[in-house]
């Protein structure tokens, strides 16, 4: 059994468990949790939740909603159960494949899915099995993207972070399905490249898509010592616990 060690985020709000070897959420998580415009009381899922690190981010940001994930590995929906426990966070987990949903999650509908798809489809893949199996894509991001569509109600939303490289075929996914399309770019640092991006979609929306200025990461041009250097806007995020607004609602 691989151990695991307990990460501290949102500035120690949450104490989350994961896996010693292997796959562990980071910024990435966080920042998808911050971008999801859920409000108090609405049903999120999170697809492929992991340990449950961007779910329990956003329960522990915004207050009363009703969330669920879904794990395709054993061992990470174990955690994700856990730390929704140790954490006071009530939770929903089920264990199994998005392309095959389990039964209890077919007859739901939800107000919002998240979700972080692996990022790699070609490359050598991990030695080890869960950060393999979190990290290089098995099930096609099409298929993602309309696992999440279906579990929405009409207008509900759906929000994935992904690499840049693969926006465009993020965006045919979507395309007749969903609109009122966000994107915001994010780079490490000011003037680079963004290698991420969030994009936020309305199922059955008609508003025109929306290119926002980047979320920059970091705050020096370049990185000169081991130390943190966030941005203010990503300290908010990262370590005090606040939402991305892009103005959806």
């Amino acid at each position: 059994m691989n151990p695991s060690v307990a990460n501290g985020f949102l500035g120690g709000r949450l104490r989350l468990w994961q896996p010693a070897r292997g796959y562990r959420s980071g910024a990435d998580a966080v920042m998808l949790a911050a971008a999801c415009p859920a409000r108090p009381g609405e049903r999120v899922l999170e697809l492929g939740c992991g340990a449950g690190v961007a779910l329990f981010c956003l329960g522990a940001r915004v207050p009363g909603l009703h969330l669920a994930g879904l794990e395709l590995q054993p061992e990470y929906a174990g955690l994700a159960r856990r730390n929704a426990q140790e954490n006071g966070i009530e939770a929903q987990i089920y264990q199994g494949d998005l392309a095959q949903m389990p039964p209890a999650l077919r007859q739901q509908a939800f107000d919002h899915v998240i979700a972080n798809p692996p990022y790699f489809t070609a490359g050598t893949e991990a030695p080890d099995q869960g950060r393999g199996t979190a990290r290089h894509e098995s099930t096609a991001l099409a298929l993602w993207v309309r696992a999440g569509l279906r579990r929405l109600r009409p207008g509900g939303w759906l929000t994935v972070i992904q690499r840049i490289d693969r926006l465009g075929e993020l965006l045919v996914a979507l395309e007749g399905a969903a609109g009122g399309v966000t994107i915001l770019p994010i780079a490490a640092r000011a003037g680079r490249p963004a290698g991420r991006a969030i994009v936020i979609a309305c199922k059955g929306g008609k508003a025109p898509l929306r290119l926002l200025a980047p979320f920059v990461m970091h705050e020096k041009a370049q990185h000169f010592e081991d130390a943190e250097d966030l941005t203010s806007a990503a300290q908010q995020v990262l370590r005090e616990g606040r939402g991305i607004d892009l103005g959806l609602r």
